[in-house]
């Protein structure tokens, strides 16, 4: 199926009465548009994939729902990366309302942190991702599932999981570009020797993704700042945990 024929309905209900998800369904039947994916959005909201070659069948639909009173439709719109997060697990990922390439999860929304970096990871060329959270809170281990969901090998430049890791070189296998890179901002501040930090500027400039953990430690060392970043990702054990890296930095003695 071609994206392009790929749209995201979704409806607020206003009296959800029996039989209502059934019409709705009849209707999108009736007009030749097939339903791919629904599921609830938040409390009295639906979301649906659909695709149709017609797009005036769309249009159709519109005003048709239009005269519907249990219902009130919200959003029509080819299909965005969002949208399908959305439907697939029953809620939208927080976005920052200043900074509009950060995105902000918790603990219990794992699963979407996972998914949404998943399919970033499928996106090719240059792709530089920053990962925020206190350490221990799953970072690394959201990365690795994220890895393997998009079917891609991830490769840890510098890491504390399982045991510390400081890269100084890659074997020929592991300069394939089909490959995620892992850099943990802590770990190369503290460890890093002049070698690390040569891989490292190696690896930035190559057409391949990173993913920075703990990218405020890694911009305030580097010259690399914020700017640089294509997404920046927020992990927290609850909403509102603070996400305070210096009292990590005076524990592990980095000043």
């Amino acid at each position: 199926m071609n994206d392009g024929n790929e749209w995201y309905l979704e409806y607020e209900i206003h009296r959800n009465e029996p039989g209502l998800l059934g019409d709705v369904a009849s209707l999108l039947g009736k007009l030749e548009i097939n339903i791919l994916t629904i599921n609830g959005i938040d409390h009295k909201r639906r979301g649906l994939l659909v695709c149709t070659d017609k797009d005036q069948q769309i249009y159709r639909f519109l005003e048709i729902v239009g005269t519907m009173k249990r219902i009130h439709l919200t959003k029509v719109r080819r299909t965005t990366l969002m949208d399908r997060l959305a439907v697939r697990h029953g809620r939208y990922v927080e976005r920052d309302t200043d900074d509009r390439k950060t995105f902000r999860f918790t603990r219990d929304e794992i699963g979407l942190l996972v998914d949404f970096m998943a399919e970033l990871f499928k996106k090719p060329g240059h792709l530089l991702i920053g990962i925020r959270g206190i350490p221990r809170v799953g970072k690394s281990e959201s990365i690795i599932a994220a890895s393997v969901s998009a079917n891609k090998r991830w490769i840890f430049v510098s890491s504390t999981l399982l045991r510390q890791t400081i890269r100084t070189h890659l074997s020929e296998d592991e300069r394939l570009n089909d490959h995620i890179f892992v850099i943990d901002g802590l770990v190369s501040m503290k460890q890093g020797t002049e070698s690390h930090w040569r891989l490292i500027h190696q690896i930035m400039r190559r057409p391949v993704t990173k993913v920075v953990e703990h990218p405020d430690v890694f911009v305030r060392h580097t010259e690399y700042t914020m700017d640089d970043f294509d997404y920046m990702l927020e992990l927290r054990n609850h909403q509102n945990e603070t996400i305070d890296y210096d009292s990590y930095m005076n524990e592990l003695n980095l000043f």
